[in-house]
């Protein structure tokens, strides 16, 4: 008897995946993926208004049925449409869940899911499910992929299959249309990290997002691809050198990889990388109460990450990429915000003076792993004296999650600029409980703002 090919293999753990059968924590975990990524779709719907102003009329003019809404757009679309403009959304402005092996799990994945749901008019215990499924793929293949470049984005490679998985959960595939779905992916998947700092960076997601959802589309209609994209001249072979098949398998949800190590959820608006040092210069503001015009100059040592070391950041999408910009905000407003990011805070004189005396120390004896790295800020003030801060955890992160009341603070704060604050209230009742909605309409309703307010 032949060897079950590795693919049909992952898709017989990825089918097995059900809402009654989920662990209490996969379900509370699933549960805060939803709610965090609404909000950061509401945030990136006005606090992106150079993405939004082009992304939003590019979708109305392709027309499509009216299936899904489009978040902040008055309008619903295809599937494939709202989960490409949501899923963009999602990551625009950096906020969006991410986890280890660095990725971003949530912004490709829970916007396909959600538009699929609208959709087809799926429970809330449904689109539960399908996060899991997507999760727990995402990782899977993150980690049997050990040689995939760092060059590329990942949200465009492991979150296209993770898509592909969620949205073929969400359409009840059998296991041979799922495998047709995960093969279909393989050849969407793609990404380049180069982008980082524009506008088609948090596309990838969005691309994944929409991709995800025609795979699965067509997949259900019968179209084909390759049986076993895992397998030999497949996903991992075409992508790298280095790769561990078997990872797709061992341990799978055993335990979920949302549960352990866990999902991270951002406390700040910028790349993960940069979110120690930013907690090192609050700490530093709250301690010392200095002020801007007492400061000299600013020196910030952590490994040497080329893709947060820019001292000149070009507009507020690189500056979310900028370790010297950001520290600095925390070190002159005392807190790192949405608005931290924009032209206006950019271009202030107290930044414009500052900023070129901020210096990124690129130390190599520091781990350079998210989960493991420190970071230390050093302000020396004009007077001569040094104020130091080492920085170890990692806000949002497992072990360090935000509390209760920083989860619905940042809820609030992403939806009250787009939504009456009755209706951002509302949409977070709805998905505290979402396992027990029939229809997740109600939500989707909410996000469309066919009425928006002042």
């Amino acid at each position: 008897m032949s060897e079950t090919p590795i693919t049909a293999a992952f898709v017989e753990r990825i089918q097995a995946i059900k809402f009654d059968t989920l662990p209490k924590q996969a379900v509370a975990v699933a549960k805060q993926v939803v709610t965090d990524t609404l909000a950061v779709m509401l945030a990136g719907a006005t606090r992106a208004p150079e993405t939004v102003a082009i992304l939003i009329p590019y979708v109305r003019e392709q027309g499509g049925e009216p299936q899904a809404s489009v978040v902040s757009g008055g309008f619903k679309t295809s599937m494939p449409n709202a989960a490409f403009v949501n899923g963009t959304l999602a990551n625009v402005l950096e906020y969006d869940a991410a986890w280890s092996p660095p990725n971003h799990p949530a912004s490709p994945t829970v916007p396909a899911i959600l538009a699929i749901a609208e959709g087809q008019r799926l429970s809330g215990a449904e689109v539960l499910e399908a996060v899991v499924a997507a999760f727990e793929v995402q990782a899977r293949v993150r980690l049997a992929g050990t040689g995939l470049s760092g060059r590329f984005h990942k949200p465009g490679t492991t979150g296209m299959f993770g898509a592909a998985a969620g949205a073929a959960k969400a359409f009840k595939l059998d296991p041979k249309q799922m495998a047709m779905a995960l093969g279909l992916a393989g050849s969407k998947a793609g990404s380049l990290g180069s982008n980082s700092g524009t506008m088609t960076k948090p596309s990838h997601a969005g691309h994944s997002a929409r991709m995800g959802v025609e795979c699965a589309l067509l997949a259900r209609m019968g179209w084909t691809a390759s049986a076993d994209v895992f397998g030999p001249k497949g996903y991992f072979d075409t992508f790298m050198k280095e790769s561990r098949p078997e990872l797709l398998l061992e341990g799978f949800g055993s335990p979920f990889w949302m549960i352990k190590p866990g999902v991270g959820f951002k406390a700040y608006p910028c790349i993960y990388l940069i979110h120690r040092a930013i907690d090192a210069a609050l700490a530093l503001k709250r301690e010392h109460a200095f002020k801007p015009d007492q400061i000299a100059s600013v020196e910030i040592v952590q490994p040497p990450l080329s893709s947060v070391d820019r001292a000149a950041p070009r507009d507020g999408l690189d500056a979310k990429h900028s370790t010297q910009y950001s520290t600095l905000i925390a070190l002159l407003d005392g807190a790192v915000t949405i608005d931290s990011y924009s032209t206006e805070r950019m271009q202030a004189a107290d930044v414009r003076a500052l900023l070129p005396k901020v210096q990124y120390k690129a130390d190599k004896s520091i781990t350079a792993t998210l989960e493991d790295m420190h970071a230390t800020v050093t302000v020396t003030l004009k007077d001569g004296k040094k104020l130091s801060k080492r920085q170890d955890q990692l806000a949002g992160w497992a072990g360090n999650p935000l509390t209760p009341e920083q989860q619905r603070a940042k809820f609030l704060s992403c939806a009250q600029p787009l939504l009456k604050a009755s209706d951002a209230q509302r949409m977070l009742d709805l998905a505290d409980r979402i396992e027990t909605l029939s229809d997740i309409g109600a939500i989707m309703d909410i996000a469309r703002c066919d009425k928006r307010s002042a």
